[in-house]
């Protein structure tokens, strides 16, 4: 077990059980205290102290809103690692409830669509938190960014046929994001992190992705996860965020977004082993179909959803 001296509390903690779900680098662990309080410990590497920091600060900042989710309870440098180097350890509550990715697909399509418009709505709220910071060199480091992952994809070892239009459309649309409003992102907002309430409510944990960038960027994972699990959610989640239908400029920067970051997954599970590329092969395939090859803007499923 990692040396937790330094933790405020951790002497009253009765249990510390493994929470082994997700993608994070941090150790996390499930902890109860004497008095029955339940929180998330996130343990991470000394040398991220700063980035941690921001990281709280960031959960902090979502915490002024009203819905279930992690809220921060204390951060700082615990232990001493055989490497003689502190962690930083972070301290959440404890959000109850099913992981929406396992029981979503068993709710009736109306409930599943409910749900969507709720996580929409309260992906809205995120976004209207007025963002304080100046951000003259982003859309030169975003279109740099695209353009470097799309490379990057071209120069690994698995290509998807038809993936020069595709590859062809991010070029030819880079300049979409120009002059876009930029919102606080959760960073990693789908199915995967959020949560199903024992009160029928969406509960939203894993805000350790969260960074500053257009809105519609937030939306591409429901292209590669949430539209895999649920049409109904996944229109659910778009109209209640947009209180109707989406506009057409959202949906010609979701392409974009969509595009580069389907092709861009196939190089990026690489170091995951077999398994994982094959999954985001057949997710891209998947965009690439829904999408017709991104001749078109507004995906197919959508279209059937609204019929």
């Amino acid at each position: 077990m990692d040396d937790l001296s330094g933790i405020p509390g951790a002497e009253s903690w009765t249990t510390v059980e493994p929470v082994l779900k997700g993608w994070s680098s941090d150790r996390k662990f499930y902890v109860q205290d004497q008095a029955g309080r339940r929180l998330l410990l996130r343990l991470s590497a000394g040398n991220t102290y700063h980035r941690k920091q921001q990281e709280y600060e960031g959960i902090q900042r979502f915490n002024g809103l009203d819905f279930p989710m992690s809220r921060a309870a204390d951060f700082g440098l615990c232990g001493v690692g055989e490497d003689g180097e502190q962690s930083v350890y972070m301290l959440l509550t404890w959000v109850d409830g099913v992981p929406l990715e396992e029981c979503l697909s068993g709710l009736p399509p109306e409930e599943q669509y409910r749900l969507g418009a709720e996580a929409g709505r309260i992906l809205k709220q995120m976004h209207m938190i007025p963002v304080e910071e100046e951000l003259p060199h982003w859309e030169a480091d975003m279109q740099s960014k695209i353009l470097s992952r799309i490379r990057e994809y071209e120069d690994c070892p698995y290509h998807l046929e038809g993936d020069q239009q595709v590859t062809a459309f991010v070029r030819e649309n880079i300049g979409l994001i120009h002059n876009v409003e930029k919102v606080y992102h959760h960073g990693d907002f789908h199915i995967g992190n959020l949560l199903y309430t024992p009160e029928g409510k969406i509960g939203v944990i894993d805000f350790n992705r969260w960074d500053i960038g257009d809105y519609a960027e937030e939306f591409y994972k429901l292209q590669i996860f949430d539209r895999e699990r649920s049409i109904p959610f996944a229109a659910g989640k778009l109209e209640g965020y947009f209180g109707g239908p989406p506009p057409e400029a959202f949906w010609k920067r979701q392409a974009l977004y969509v595009a580069y970051t389907s092709l861009y997954s196939i190089k990026w599970s690489i170091p995951y082993g077999a398994a994982d590329i094959q999954d985001m092969m057949d997710r891209c395939r998947l965009a690439l179909s829904d999408y017709d090859n991104f001749l078109r803007s507004v995906p197919g499923w959508y279209l059937v959803a609204g019929e």
